[in-house]
């Protein structure tokens, strides 16, 4: 009886609980808000690449060879063993041990077709590659979180210049690869900071 009334008593003090939350909840702002019928045509005005995108497998290779990145002579020593070892035949894979390819990697070394869905405060991009994983661009105005929870793909937050949309994307785990192909990169600290200018004419 006594385990019983104090079952009970839990279960009520849990209720009790709950409906606090949910009322201490309502008075909190929205964070993501149902669009109006004017960000609908606010992002009509905005350039619309909203499709499926094949990567230019190519042109990827191309950068790859006559546009480095301004790697630290330590970071070039390590690209140049690995661009090698490459060409040897015995690349030494990136991507291993159920590890996604993660930013930037994703959108620079990524073999499948990516969609992309534009929405009022967003852009999501849908990506075939390490089992249709997705990334969020927050085009609200939002700023970055104070202290984000590291992710493989950061936190984006993106504004227009023109018709360029500029990203800039923090918090991505210390174990994503700056990598330029899928046997060539280096691993970041952990503090990176990526900003991204993609148009019809290109990204960069």
């Amino acid at each position: 009886m006594k385990k019983t009334l104090l079952y009970l008593m839990m279960a009520s003090s849990l209720s009790i609980g709950f409906i606090q939350s949910a009322s201490a909840q309502s008075t909190k702002p929205i964070i993501n808000p149902p669009p109006t019928a004017k960000d609908w045509a606010n992002l009509a005005k905005l350039p619309d690449w909203s499709g499926v995108w094949n990567p230019k497998i190519t042109d990827q290779d191309r950068q790859a060879k006559t546009n480095m990145p301004p790697w630290t002579p330590a970071a070039n020593e390590l690209i140049q063993f690995q661009l090698a070892e490459e060409k040897a035949g015995r690349p030494p894979p990136l991507f291993v041990n159920c590890l996604p390819e993660a930013m930037p990697a994703w959108m620079l070394v990524t073999h499948n077709a990516m969609e992309i869905l534009f929405t009022p405060g967003r852009v999501t991009l849908l990506g075939e590659s390490d089992g249709n994983r997705l990334r969020r661009i927050y085009t609200d105005g939002r700023p970055h979180p104070d202290d984000p929870d590291p992710t493989f793909h950061g936190h984006s937050i993106g504004k227009w210049d023109g018709d360029t949309l500029v990203v800039d994307t923090i918090g991505v785990v210390p174990q994503a690869y700056i990598a330029i192909s899928e046997a060539a990169g280096v691993p970041n600290n952990g503090d990176m900071r990526i900003i991204e200018r993609h148009s019809l004419g290109g990204q960069r």
